[in-house]
């Protein structure tokens, strides 16, 4: 009996037994756990999930961090990289004007370009052969190309490589690394596929602006003719730099006035309005001339924002010392700016000795960047007059307190000069972008007071190129004998478009000491305008020929 309900008891155990195995399934498929070293389809969905969050973490570090060359675009060494983005697109940034922002393509990637300096020895190859300027534009093009294919090739490789790096790291797991940068080479792909499926050349012509450039219309003008008018004007800077280089042997042939030892010479220039052309020319006259100070009275922005710092970066590259007041294109920014260069002294209602020479100065009270870097043809309103005579009064009062005898008093605005009259020997003065020299009107008893307005040493900027004639870039060398009186002073002007010259004109200052012989000054060179501009002298003089 006992045996028999033992066989019984063992029959009902392995029913129940079978019974249970044949339920466990179904229960593991309700309950959602799954047999032991097999994963259920929760656990495949999270591993699913941390194998596309490691690949999307991957991709994102390897676009930042490895998503970067740098290539060549014409003269210019360029930045190019990529950044993971919605809307696509491209940003081109142009130090110190701004950025341009162009509807390029579409996809998860936005493409910048960052144009950094020129490449001194590219730049002197286009000065010394005008032609490789077009052969330049031409393959700007296939440079931008080969940069954009060095750059997609950059970013598979690195995104892919630390995708893999961080997927071995989070899961220790042959298969799963795998999974992940196959995933990343994938998503890459992808996304460099779409932006080039979907490039749209026109956008180059629809830009939009930030920063300075979005005032580019109010600056340049017609952009397109501007561009033509400098392909043309800068076929002659080979010329015109090799003119300004001739101007000492030039002056070495003006007996009229003939330097004493000890004699000072500064170099008066204003309303350079970023042109950086204006710098090449300072450098060539500071070192051909000797110069011991340079005083700019200003404008030497167009807008006066913190992009347009840098451009005053030349005035530490001269080596002599710098004295500057703020025009109306200039912000306290600007001001500050040039404060930082090692040789500047910024002049505010103050003055300093530099050379031998006191020299008072005031910025403009105006900040008008909205204006065009063409001065108003109009004339002030009274409010403005009012405030320019204030001003000027301002720096009077300061001149006639200083401990020593003011040489030199320094305005942008000629209008503001009036009240300067008797206070010194010399006003400066510049924002006019057309040179003249006068005596200020004076109270009887009261010492003469010359007023010299300089023009553009930038040429007005990008908009002294639209018109028919360009701007021409004027700068002055006046020259203190060892009293600190002015003797005598050249003036200098480089031709614009079509015009590859250089005109020097010698003045020598009433009651100075000249030697008894003609006047010398250059004429204008072959195939110029026959008529004359700003500064040309008269005919029959010496010509300086074009070199090369």
């Amino acid at each position: 009996m006992d045996d028999q309900g033992n066989d019984q008891g063992s029959t009902r155990d392995t029913g129940a037994t079978d019974g249970g195995r044949r339920w466990a399934p179904r229960l593991r498929r309700r309950t959602g756990r799954g047999t032991p070293g097999r994963p259920s389809g929760l656990r495949r969905l999270g591993v699913g999930l941390a194998v596309l969050a490691v690949t999307l973490t991957g991709v994102v570090l390897g676009v930042l961090g490895g998503g970067h060359v740098s290539t060549d675009i014409g003269p210019f060494r360029a930045e190019l990289s990529l950044a993971p983005a919605l809307d696509g697109g491209t940003t081109v940034d142009i130090p110190p004007l701004g950025s341009l922002l162009l509807d390029s393509h579409r996809g998860p990637t936005h493409l910048n370009v960052q144009l950094g300096a020129l490449d001194q020895r590219r730049t002197e190859a286009l000065i010394d052969d005008p032609a490789s300027i077009s052969r330049a534009s031409q393959s700007a093009v296939e440079d931008v190309r080969h940069g954009v294919i060095r750059l997609g090739l950059r970013t598979v490789a690195v995104v892919v490589l630390v995708t893999l790096v961080l997927a071995a790291l989070v899961f220790r797991d042959t298969r799963r690394t795998a999974w992940s940068g196959g995933l990343a080479l994938l998503v890459v792909a992808a996304s460099l596929g779409t932006a080039a499926g979907t490039v749209r050349p026109q956008s180059i012509e629809e830009p939009r602006y930030e920063g300075l450039l979005v005032n580019a219309p109010a600056i340049v003008g017609d952009a397109r003719k501007i561009a033509n008018d400098y392909t043309k004007y800068a076929e002659q800077l080979r010329r015109i730099v090799g003119n300004v280089s001739q101007l000492y042997t030039t002056v070495s042939a003006l007996p009229v006035y003939e330097p004493e030892p000890g004699t000072t010479r500064v170099l008066h220039v204003s309303d350079m309005h970023l042109n950086p052309t204006g710098w090449q020319l300072i450098r060539t006259v500071v070192e051909q001339f000797n110069i011991d100070v340079v005083i700019d009275t200003g404008d030497i922005t167009d807008w006066g924002s913190e992009p347009e710092a840098s451009y005053v970066g030349s005035i530490a590259l001269l080596q002599k010392p710098y004295v500057y007041i703020r025009g109306n294109h200039d912000s306290g920014r600007t001001a500050a700016a040039v404060a930082r260069q090692p040789n500047a002294v910024v002049l505010d209602n103050s003055t300093t000795t530099v050379a031998g020479l006191t020299i008072a100065g005031i910025g403009d009270p105006r900040f008008t960047p909205d204006k065009s870097t063409a001065p108003a043809a109009g004339g002030l309103n009274a409010p403005t007059a009012n405030e320019l005579i204030g001003n000027g009064e301002t720096l009077a009062t300061t001149v006639r307190n200083s401990p020593r005898p003011v040489n030199i008093a320094l305005v942008h605005d000629p209008s503001a000069a009036g009240p300067l009259s008797g206070t010194c020997p010399l006003v400066l003065s510049g924002h006019t972008h057309d040179r003249q020299v006068s005596t200020l009107p004076q109270e009887p008893g009261q010492q003469p007071t010359e007023l010299m307005v300089q023009g553009s040493t930038g040429g007005a900027g990008l908009r002294g190129l639209e018109g028919e004639k360009p701007t021409p870039l004027t700068m002055s060398v006046l020259y203190f004998d060892t009293e600190k009186r002015l003797q005598a002073y050249d003036d200098i002007t480089v031709g614009g478009t079509g015009q590859s010259q250089v005109n020097l004109e010698r003045r020598v200052v009433q009651g100075a000491n000249p030697s008894p012989s003609p006047p010398v000054t250059p004429t204008p060179t072959p195939g110029s305008p026959g008529t004359p501009g700003p500064g040309t002298p008269a005919p029959g003089a010496p010509v300086i020929s074009p070199t090369g």
